[in-house]
C-alpha cells in the first residue's frame, strides 16, 4: 500500500498508464473505421481489382486536386449517393487525413459494402509518397 503513496510512484503510475494508452490508441481507431491501406495498398486494389477511389471533400476540395479517376461524394451526401457505388469491388474512402473517412467507411460496410477501407493519412498520405493528382 505503501507503493501507491508514494509521489514518484504515482508518476511512473501515471506515465506508465499513459503509455499505455497511446499504444492503444491505433487499435482502437481501426476497431471502430475498420480497415485501413497504406497508399500502395490503395494503389494495388485499383489497379489488380478495380477498386475505386471515393472522395468524400467538399466538390471545391475535390476540384481543387484529387486522386486521378477518384469519384467525389461528400460526406453529407453519402446516405443518399451511396448505391451508385460497386458492392462487389473495393471502395477507397479518401478525405484530407484519413480521420472523417473512418466514419464513412462503417457506414458503407453496414449497408453491405463489404471491401470498403479508409486510406490510412488521406490525401496527404498520398501526396507524401509523391503520388499525382489531378484537377477536375
Amino acid at each position: 500500500m505503501d507503493f501507491f503513496l508514494d509521489q514518484n510512484n504515482l508518476l511512473i503510475l501515471a506515465v506508465a498508464a499513459t503509455s499505455g494508452f497511446m499504444l492503444l490508441l491505433p487499435m482502437l481507431g481501426k476497431a471502430r473505421g475498420g480497415k485501413t491501406v497504406d497508399v500502395q495498398e490503395a494503389v494495388r486494389l485499383v489497379n489488380h481489382s478495380q477498386g475505386v477511389f471515393l472522395d468524400i471533400r467538399s466538390p471545391e476540395h475535390f476540384k481543387a486536386g484529387t486522386i486521378p479517376q477518384a469519384r467525389n461524394i461528400p460526406v453529407a451526401d453519402i446516405a443518399t449517393k451511396m448505391s451508385s457505388l460497386p458492392k462487389d469491388k473495393p471502395i477507397i474512402i479518401v478525405c484530407d487525413q484519413g480521420n472523417a473517412a473512418t466514419g464513412v467507411a462503417t457506414t458503407l460496410r453496414k449497408e453491405g459494402y463489404t471491401e470498403a477501407v479508409v486510406l490510412e493519412g488521406g490525401l496527404r498520405a498520398w501526396l507524401r509518397d509523391g503520388m499525382p493528382l489531378s484537377k477536375k
